[in-house]
Formats: structure tokens, C-alpha cells, sequence
């Protein structure tokens, strides 16, 4: 198996606090590891980490090169990113801000190219954002803008991509879209590495990194007995993974009492 993203004792902080302590991982290339935890956890930290958008100590590897001695470029056309709450200038228009996804595969002051058009159509499509492509994005709510700035990634069609809270904004049938389009991805040979609040969607990864406190507690096949367990460790027993119809379902403890004050 090969690997598209490694670490080596990697360690970070944020306004002196360590958020990332020693973690040596491996992500295998061509699937989807989705990264769980609580708040805090140093989730989006190590997303950051990863595609070299956190300053850090250790090392960092895409397909075992080092991330310091590629340059941005080499950086822009192996990775995507899709961050927690981007903002984009909201007076761009819709096709503008996909169009960005491409900027890497042009030359400096280049006009793009019929394949750059027929990417970002493309993306812009698949995410079901194609006919709002000459509208702004103050235009748009907060999950179609979401969808659009998924299509800006999309677009790049760079082999790794990373996704933080990529559900943001999104409702159920959205979510089910955003499901299918990884899948595509996966099936592109795309490497995806998303971080996700919504257990029940992160148990259709391939793979789950389960953190807490910023270390990583486990990292194994989304359909072990071991990720479940650990899942539900890190959420203090207060959720429990169960099969239903052949999917895995999260489900809260409903032996806990009520911690409402009394009258």
C-alpha cells in the first residue's frame, strides 16, 4: 500500500497552547480517512497541519517527499483544499470563484484553457451549482455557497484533497450529493481526507482517525469493532455505533439521565 500523506512526530501550537502532540501517522493513498473527535481535539489543527497551512514541528510527507522542499506550485497541483468557513470576495461571480480551482494548471497572466472551462463546468455540475454560475455569491445562502467553493476543489483535480467540515451549511439531500462526489473522487484514484462532526456519515470512509486532546487514540478500517469503540470512547459512552439494513448507525445513550435543572 502506498501512502499519499505521512507524519513524523509532528507538534503545533496556537496562541501557546499545543494543539498537535507528536503524531506519526499514514494515510493511504486512493481512499477516504475521515478524521473524528470532540471539540478541541486538534482536528482541523492536523487537516492544517497536513497540507502545510499550520507552522509545526516534525515532518510532514506527500507521496514521501518532504513538504519544505516542494514549491507552491508542485504544492497547488498535488493538493485541494476545502477550509472550515472560507470566506471568498462575495462580489465574484459564481464561475469566477470555480475557475480559481485551476489557477495552478495555468501559466503566470494566462487565459484559461478549453480543458480548464470543461473542468470547472464540470465541478460545477457534479455539485449541482451549474445554474447559478453567472450569479455572485452574496447571492447565494450559506450552503450553495458551500457547494460552490466544493466546486472550486473539485476543479483543481489535484490527486489529495482536504476537506474541513465540508457538510457545513448543507442539508440531508446535499450531504447525500456530497457523498456520491466522494466517492467519484475515490474512484478517480483521488486521495480524500476530510474532518467531520457527523459520525454517521464519517463511517462511510474508508478509513477513521480518531483523536482527542491532539493526539491520535486510533486510526483503523471505518467497519472495525476497534474504530467504533474508540469513537465511542472519545464521546465519553454517550453515543453507540450500531449495524441497521446493512449501515452503520450512531445512536445516543439513552441511559443518562436528564441533567436539566429541576422546578
Amino acid at each position: 500500500m502506498t501512502h499519499a500523506l505521512q507524519t513524523v512526530d509532528l507538534n503545533a501550537s496556537l496562541g501557546g497552547r499545543r494543539v498537535l502532540n507528536g503524531i506519526s501517522l499514514q494515510i493511504a493513498a486512493g481512499r477516504w480517512t475521515c478524521v473524528v473527535g470532540p471539540n478541541g481535539a486538534g482536528k482541523s489543527s492536523l487537516l492544517k497541519a497536513l497540507g502545510g497551512l499550520l507552522p509545526h514541528n516534525g515532518q510532514v510527507l506527500w507521496h514521501g517527499q518532504p513538504l519544505e522542499q516542494l514549491s507552491r506550485r508542485e504544492r497547488a497541483l498535488q493538493l485541494s483544499w476545502l477550509g472550515q468557513g472560507e470566506a471568498s470576495t462575495l462580489d465574484l461571480r459564481v464561475w469566477d470563484v470555480a475557475m480559481l480551482g485551476r489557477l495552478p494548471h495555468q501559466g503566470w497572466l494566462g487565459t484559461p484553457s478549453d480543458q480548464d472551462t470543461q473542468m470547472v463546468k464540470a465541478a460545477l455540475k457534479a455539485t449541482r451549482a451549474w445554474d447559478w454560475r453567472e450569479r455572485t455569491l452574496n447571492e447565494l445562502s450559506g450552503g450553495e455557497r458551500q457547494r460552490v467553493l466544493l466546486a472550486r476543489a473539485m476543479a483543481g483535480n489535484a490527486p489529495i484533497m482536504l476537506m474541513d467540515e465540508p457538510l457545513a451549511n448543507l442539508d440531508p439531500p446535499h450531504q447525500v450529493d456530497w457523498l456520491e462526489q466522494v466517492h467519484c473522487l475515490l474512484a478517480q484514484g483521488t486521495t480524500v481526507v476530510s474532518v467531520l462532526h457527523e459520525i454517521a456519515m464519517a463511517l462511510h470512509a474508508d478509513d477513521i482517525l480518531v483523536m482527542a486532546e491532539g493526539r491520535v487514540i486510533h486510526h483503523g478500517a471505518s467497519h472495525e469493532t476497534a474504530t467504533h469503540t474508540a469513537i465511542e470512547a472519545v464521546f465519553d459512552h454517550r453515543i453507540s455505533i450500531h449495524a441497521l439494513a446493512g449501515q452503520w448507525v450512531v445512536l445516543p445513550r439513552t441511559d443518562q439521565g436528564c441533567a436539566a435543572p429541576t422546578r
